[in-house]
């Protein structure tokens, strides 16, 4: 995985009253994401690190440390679904 993670091109997000719905167009296949899943794909510019990332989920949550391994395994199974590169 890189870096510097980045959000693949040609894909939808869509709020439903539970989480958040992934469209992925190229793939033609539906992913089911939970807020913090949405959170931690939607910092994945390109610019960020997984570290940044890290500090973005923990101040919006106002947890008291970074949420390092969380952080990694979403990161790690947004990687695997072909979601970010």
């Amino acid at each position: 995985m890189n870096e510097f993670p980045k959000m693949v091109d040609d894909i939808e997000i869509n709020e439903v009253e539970d989480g958040y719905v992934i469209y992925q167009k190229e793939k033609d296949k539906v992913h089911y994401l939970n807020k913090t899943a949405v959170l931690i794909l939607e910092c994945c510019t390109g610019a960020n690190s997984a570290i940044q990332i890290g500090k973005i989920v923990q101040e919006a949550y106002d947890l008291p440390e970074i949420p390092e391994k969380e952080v990694n395994d979403c990161l790690n199974k947004l990687y695997q679904e072909g979601l970010i590169k």
